[in-house]
């Protein structure tokens, strides 16, 4: 199998992931009577699992070596919150597919972006036209959703 073909497997599974993920933290946020607590335990499961299977692999040294990165690269673990805060808070408001689909329009905007300014050391991509009409499409979607 092509890493390609593999690299797209794996992120269409997490696309699923994010879907299932949603509710089942709005559903925590409701047992829990609070989106922030509901986050913080998605997180905290998520760390925990994550420093388990680091720590098992044998690269637990790598912990350390995060503190010598750039203030910049710590902004991931805050943009997930913010995620998966505002997701819990907005899926009982919109609806998953609603939701799913404003995420997707965020996404396709700040990677555009990203790519046009080789953010983080990304090669840079121009804005092309069928890029802007795949945004376009998104957001007719996004649009079509509340109907």
């Amino acid at each position: 199998m092509p890493m390609t073909l593999l690299a797209a497997i794996l992120i269409a599974l997490g696309g699923v992931c994010i879907a299932v993920q949603a509710p089942i933290n709005a559903g925590l946020a409701r047992r829990v009577e609070s989106p922030i607590v509901a986050a913080a335990i998605s997180f905290g499961v998520g760390f925990t699992i994550l420093a388990g299977v680091a720590l098992a692999l044998g690269q637990g040294r790598s912990f350390g070596r995060a503190f010598s990165a750039e203030p910049q690269l710590w902004l991931g673990g805050f943009l997930g919150a913010f995620y998966v805060w505002a997701m819990v808070w907005s899926l009982p408001r919109l609806g998953t597919f609603t939701a799913i689909c404003a995420v997707a329009l965020g996404q396709i905007v700040a990677a555009i972006v990203l790519d046009r300014i080789g953010a983080f050391g990304l090669p840079v991509r121009d804005i092309s036209v069928p890029r802007m009409l795949a945004a376009l499409m998104v957001g007719g979607g996004l649009v079509l959703s509340r109907f």
